[in-house]
């Protein structure tokens, strides 16, 4: 039977599911307590006398530092793991709520989120998709999926959490208690709950990962890079525009915001559904899937002019699509590389992908206040067509060498 199940869902026996477990309560508290501008901007941006988009503006100074720090920690992780790089990442974390507690002026409010930013390079996902990688190799990816499905709910845990704690002890000594549990309850859940290296090293040995003799050609990283960067400057844009977007389709405000709070229900069903297949297929082939839902989409609001069946049915499918994208972000490089160059290669793709995750929002809302919808459409056409025109050039990459889905 444990064979069964470890066919059915691989990567997920008792000893990953364990670290699975771990991961998920760290990472759903990390990201949920990185959502405070998002409960407490108003009262930020009154206290320290700068703009409601000033205070934004630290998060995006959260995924710069995140992405400039990406390459940098390649190296820490492949020499002592995931484990210790994220427990210094949980005690750095602290010390980024205490500046941020501090803050009375705004350029100490950005030097916080740039220590947030240090913290969460080491921290969070892409230090949980590393830790996955080291105990289950090629195998994650059931488990990868299963904890974004998780980390999906953090702001439906922590906004409402934020809200309570902000009205009831301030913004600020909300931070401080933030910077307390990263150290009371993050760092004692990496440093006891994670299998330290050395253990890793003497459990029974995965089937070898076939890329390892013939690492992939430099172009395949490219490739890889850019069909995620393509598609993350879709879905990452798309996630702070969407409700301006449907009002400027012709939604009043209460229709666009309704329309859009669906949105995240049908991504997290579109990750549950990735994760059921059991490692049924591998990243490739559910970004090829994703990835031509998302042109589908695009076209479907285009000449629908606006109409509720059409808006519906964007939903529906650029939502199926860009949750589906996501898990596809994270489990694509595992197709290329082994134990050892997963590290790097994930690394050194954090950079562009925070670097996106910071400029699509400025660079769409930029487009549709001055030139409307429909060029933001069209721009996100584009970008998805050429991602998907990349996942295809991957996708054959994936067959010369030899490595497919696991079955």
């Amino acid at each position: 039977m444990a064979g069964k199940n470890r066919a059915q869902f691989p990567g997920m026996d008792r000893h990953t599911a364990g670290v699975l477990l771990v991961l998920a309560v760290a990472q759903v508290f990390g990201w949920g307590i990185l959502g405070l501008p998002a409960i407490a901007g108003n009262r930020i941006a009154a206290d320290l006398h700068i703009s409601l988009p000033m205070v934004f503006a630290g998060t995006s100074t959260l995924y710069v530092t995140m992405g400039l720090c990406g390459p940098l920690l390649a190296e820490p992780f492949r020499r002592v793991g995931a484990r210790r790089v994220m427990m210094i990442g949980s005690v750095i974390a602290a010390l980024g709520f205490v500046v941020l507690a501090c803050a009375h002026q705004a350029a100490l409010y950005f030097v916080a989120w740039a220590v947030l930013g240090i913290a969460g390079s080491a921290a969070l996902s892409t230090a949980a998709y590393i830790m996955l990688n080291e105990v289950a190799g090629r195998n994650a990816k059931g488990a990868i999926g299963a904890l974004m499905l998780v980390t999906g709910l953090s702001s439906s845990i922590f906004w409402p959490t934020t809200a309570f704690l902000t009205g009831a002890i301030g913004w600020r000594s909300t931070c401080l208690l933030y910077a307390a549990a990263m150290v009371l309850v993050c760092l004692p859940l990496y440093s006891f709950g994670l299998p330290r290296r050395l253990a890793n090293a003497a459990e029974p040995a995965l089937p070898p990962d076939r890329s390892a003799a013939s690492p992939p050609a430099r172009s395949t990283f490219f490739l890889v890079v850019a069909a995620i960067a393509l598609n993350a400057f879709v879905s990452f844009g798309f996630s702070a525009v969407l409700v301006e977007l449907l009002k400027a389709q012709g939604l009043s405000a209460p229709e666009a915001v309704a329309f859009g709070s669906t949105l995240g229900i049908v991504q997290v069903s579109a990750r549950a559904i990735d994760f059921m297949g059991g490692g049924r297929w591998d990243g490739i082939t559910t970004g090829l899937v994703a990835g031509t839902l998302l042109p589908v989409a695009m076209l479907i609001l285009i000449v629908g002019h606006g109409s509720h069946l059409a808006i519906a049915a964007f939903i529906l499918i650029y939502g199926l699509g860009s949750g589906a994208l996501a898990v596809a972000r994270a489990t694509i490089p595992l197709v290329f590389y082994d134990r050892s160059a997963f590290a790097k290669a994930t690394s050194h793709i954090a950079l562009p992908l925070n670097l996106i995750s910071a400029v699509a929002p400025p660079v769409l809302a930029g487009l549709l206040t001055r030139f409307g919808s429909n060029a933001v459409l069209e721009l996100a056409l584009t970008c998805s067509i050429g991602a998907l025109v990349m996942l295809t050039m991957l996708g054959r990459r994936r067959r010369v060498v030899g490595i497919g889905a696991t079955s």
